[in-house]
């Protein structure tokens, strides 16, 4: 059942190709436990080159050591490439002054992309599966998300990370694992309902399972992919507009054609002041509805020398028929 899911998931969204090398991020929990050993199994049939493991130990659990001895040695066991790394996310992030799940995020990818560099990898597996995406669809809407947020986990991002498990039950993995007898780790922080996302796992989804639909999962996943779908329309939309008004891009600025931008789509214009922001800054967090609506009024005031400045870094000015947007160095 697992395996045919992932197949079919894999064969969908051509998550692999052949000659692939593949990093599989591990926890020892039951989902990365699941895609790994399937992963193997399927190696042949799907020609993969090589598949290895990436396994970050954020050192805040005590249990976390045994759960790294345990990926080493199933990786042993199975002649499976391995790395390790220990991170101390509790001191790091103090250090940065974010939060610990935000730093451990970051120091994964950073040691995803050190991986990748060392072994010419040129996907990297990620286990979420389709409780994870329901959840994450639902805490988006609690949070009064942008539609893209409803999109929820995306199958494959930026073309290399891959998550062949997203279409696959939570409850089908963990059978997988006991009839495989994988005697996975299960993390006891999962039950700690001081964190949202837990609360909507441990109690709002049972709740509305019990009360209203007990298929809230597959409902949830059917929104995903439409607004996914839509998405991906909206965003070829987006960069096709973008190149054919765009003047000039350096790496601190992009100028714009002001009369070409005034007749686009008022949706396109958002999407294109979010899109020049990300490039610019590396994200788009930050940039609020009333600064998009500010930007959109002076482009359409286009009288004269005009400018905006939403953060101290950032500024956005009209003039001569251009509209630039600029970072600025601190």
């Amino acid at each position: 059942m697992v395996k045919e899911t992932i197949l079919n998931t894999i064969k969908k969204y051509n998550l692999i190709e052949p000659n692939d090398t593949i990093i599989v991020a591990v926890s020892g929990g039951p989902d990365s436990m699941c895609l790994l050993d399937n992963l193997i199994e399927l190696k042949q049939e799907l020609q993969i080159k090589k598949i290895v493991v990436a396994h970050l130990n954020h050192m805040i659990r005590e249990e976390a050591k045994s759960e790294t001895v345990y990926v080493q040695e199933y990786c042993k066991n199975k002649e499976i490439e391995c790395y390790v790394k220990f991170v101390d996310i509790l001191k790091k992030s103090t250090e940065l002054k974010i939060g610990t799940e935000e730093c451990g995020r970051r120091e994964r990818y950073a040691f995803f992309d050190e991986i990748s560099e060392k072994v010419c990898a040129n996907k990297i597996a990620i286990a979420h599966n389709v409780n994870d995406n329901a959840e994450t669809v639902l805490m988006h809407l609690l949070r009064g998300s942008g539609i893209s947020g409803l999109g929820g986990i995306k199958p494959y991002r930026e073309g290399k990370f891959i998550r062949p498990l997203i279409k696959c039950d939570r409850a089908d993995i963990e059978n997988y694992c006991e009839e495989k007898n994988l005697q996975p780790k299960f993390d006891k922080t999962n039950k700690d309902n001081t964190y949202t996302r837990n609360r909507i796992r441990n109690e709002l989804i049972p709740y509305i399972q019990k009360e209203f639909n007990p298929n809230i999962i597959e409902t949830l996943d059917r929104l995903s992919e439409l607004v996914l779908d839509e998405e991906d329309y909206m965003q070829n939309a987006t960069e096709k507009a973008f190149t054919e008004i765009l003047i000039e891009q350096e790496d601190t600025k992009i100028v714009l054609g002001l009369k070409e931008f005034n007749k686009l789509e008022y949706v396109i214009k958002t999407r294109i002041i979010m899109q020049t922001t990300k490039i610019l800054f590396g994200t788009s967090n930050g940039i609020e509805k009333k600064h998009v609506e500010d930007i959109i009024k002076l482009c359409g005031n286009n009288i004269g020398n005009k400018f905006l400045m939403p953060n101290k870094y950032y500024k956005i000015s009209v003039k001569g028929g251009k509209v630039s947007f600029e970072k600025l160095s601190h």
